[in-house]
Order: structure tokens, then C-alpha cells, then sequence
């Protein structure tokens, strides 16, 4: 305590630990989910926000998943897309910003390009959810169309899709963006929505696939 009183909290800034942490939280994850193969080279991209802020952190633009660091990130301001000056955010931003503005709820998103789910997809395959924790975190797979990557049409389809409270969406042709209220809630949702494309997949190669059925609701609840 100072002679003059009791310090002043910190202001959360970009510059705060509350705020880095954030960062540190996402290049954990994309080292991760490269480890996994969910995503290869430089494509997917994340972000993540504090609850009911209005900026959140995004990849920027050519990062590799698995060598981030607090530097890669760009804040970006959700209501109007504005960044400082510096390094680009990704080129699927435009994607995160729509969907936070669809989905008050989210606190981070992933964008992967996982190829099981994304062979299903284009096979016209859905995705079954076979165990209990694909119940659980999945909970139901929904899926939009294609449009280019990094349109505005990609980004307004995708948050129309999720605005229901769908968390984990596959873009025909292009990758997937699984939703959460934390950064370990949103990894445990695409990692488990991959394994349950494997797992369908192996069914089908079976001849087995019209044996399979979801796990039931009370297996969600």
C-alpha cells in the first residue's frame, strides 16, 4: 500500500496478464490440434474474447497453428471489424467477427479443417455421435454450403447457422467452426467431433453405417 492510499486496480488492456493469458490459451491449442492433424501448414484460424467484451484476438493473416506466440494475434473490435495497425488479422475474420455478433454466448472459436469430417461432408455423410462425449460436446453437427473462404457470404451463412445455439459447424468444402464459452471447451469440441467422423467412417467402411444411431437425449443431458 502506497502513502496515499490502497494502488488502483490494473486496467485490462491489451497489455494485462487477464488478457495475455488469452493468447497463451490459443497458441496451446494450435499446437495441439496441428499434433492431431485437425489442420496442416498455415490454414485455420482462432480467436477468443473475454465475456461480453467487444474486441477479441484473432490469428493473424500466414500463422502457422503450431508456432504461435502473443505477437501472432491481432485485437480486432467485433461491432466494426477495426484493428491497429501492424500485423493483418486472418483472412477468415470476417467469419469470428459474424459469429460472435450472432452468438453473445461464445468466448472462442476454432477454425479447422478436418479431414474426415470434411470427407463425410462432401460424401453427403453426416456425422453420427456415437459415444457419450460426442453427445456431450457436439451434441448435433450443422452444416452450410459452400461459399468462397473469407467471403462475407461464408460469414453470414455460418453465424445464421450457429445462431440457434449449434456450436460445431462443418463448411462444405473448406473446414469447420466449433464454438464455446472457453478455449479448452471449444479444442474438446473439435477434437471430438473429429473422432466421431472417424468412427462413422469406419462404419461405412464396414457396410455398417445404417446400424448406427446417435446417442440418445437423455446421453445429453
Amino acid at each position: 500500500m502506497s502513502a496515499t492510499g490502497p494502488a488502483s486496480p490494473p486496467r485490462l488492456d491489451a497489455g494485462s496478464e487477464d488478457e495475455r493469458d488469452l493468447r497463451d490459451q490459443l497458441a496451446q491449442v494450435g499446437a495441439e490440434v496441428v499434433r492431431a492433424g485437425l489442420v496442416v501448414g498455415s490454414g485455420g484460424n482462432l480467436s477468443a474474447r473475454r465475456p461480453g467484451d467487444d474486441t477479441c484476438w484473432v490469428t493473424g493473416a500466414g500463422t502457422w497453428l503450431d508456432r504461435l506466440d502473443r505477437p501472432s494475434f491481432v485485437r480486432v473490435r467485433i461491432s466494426d471489424g477495426s484493428s491497429e495497425p501492424g500485423l493483418v488479422p486472418s483472412s477468415e475474420v470476417a467469419l469470428h467477427l459474424a459469429t460472435y455478433r450472432a452468438r453473445p454466448d461464445v468466448t472462442a472459436i476454432i477454425h479447422l479443417h478436418p479431414q474426415m469430417a470434411l470427407l463425410l461432408d462432401a460424401l453427403g455423410e453426416r456425422v453420427r455421435l456415437l459415444t457419450t462425449d460426442h453427445a456431450f460436446y457436439v451434441r448435433r453437427v450443422g452444416t452450410v454450403p459452400f461459399f468462397p473462404p473469407g467471403t462475407a457470404e461464408l460469414a453470414e451463412a455460418a453465424a445464421a447457422a450457429v445462431a440457434d445455439g449449434t456450436n460445431c459447424l462443418i463448411l462444405s468444402r473448406h473446414g469447420c467452426s466449433v464454438l464455446a464459452d472457453s478455449v479448452e471447451l471449444a479444442h474438446k469440441r473439435a477434437s471430438n467431433l473429429e473422432e466421431a467422423a472417424h468412427l462413422t467412417y469406419r462404419a461405412l467402411a464396414l457396410g455398417r453405417a445404417a446400424d448406427l444411431t446417435d446417442q440418445p437425449p437423455p446421453a445429453v443431458a
